[in-house]
């Protein structure tokens, strides 16, 4: 891949309706149903990497992988932001050999994805706040389940910093479609 290649990000989010990523002591395995689950299989899978929190490793141990209905014939790598070198070794990310997986020390979101056309974030919340503040966000996929976790859930973006509306990032809904009982709501990025 060419270094001056511009990625196109996308962020997805699976949320409950009042936007909580789990519930206060971290539970979230499934938020979400099957038919919201397929299709993020299907986004990893047009996807040419994922990049994910060491929060999210080390709680969920995820695999990250792309496995949509049809299959796929390649899998996306992984770049995990992990700045104090918590990724352990036998985390399940490794369990898949045709890929390759990055720890970035740095906290540089936009070094790490320079290299690549297509970019998925799967994270928590303060890789997802990072990656809205430093404008890398294109686009937002936002499944949402039709649960209510409460103030006490966790939040799917941490703190922008904002002292303005005005200085809100704004995006405008493209696409609504029902996944089973749950909605997928696609965003663009307006700049």
């Amino acid at each position: 891949m060419s270094a001056l290649k511009k990625s196109c990000v996308t962020l997805k989010l699976a949320t409950s309706l009042d936007g909580k990523i789990a519930l206060a002591n971290g539970v979230s395995k499934w938020i979400t149903g099957p038919e919201s689950r397929a299709e993020v299989h299907r986004m990893r899978a047009s996807s040419e990497v994922i990049l994910t929190g060491i929060g999210t490793i080390l709680a969920d141990d995820p695999q990250l992988t792309a496995r949509p209905e049809e299959g796929c014939e390649t899998q996306p790598d992984v770049i995990v932001m992990d700045s104090g070198s918590q990724l352990p070794s036998d985390a399940k990310l490794f369990d898949e050999e045709s890929r390759q997986v990055f720890a970035r020390r740095d906290g540089d979101l936009k070094a790490g994805l320079k290299n690549y056309a297509s970019v998925m974030i799967e994270a928590g919340a303060k890789i997802a706040a990072s990656a809205i503040k430093a404008d890398l966000v294109d686009r937002i996929e936002w499944f949402r389940a039709p649960i209510i976790l409460g103030g006490d859930g966790l939040s799917v973006l941490s703190e922008l910093g904002l002292d303005a509306l005005e200085k809100a990032p704004r995006f405008k809904r493209v696409a609504l479609i029902e996944r089973g009982d749950d909605i997928q709501e696609s965003y663009e990025r307006i700049r």
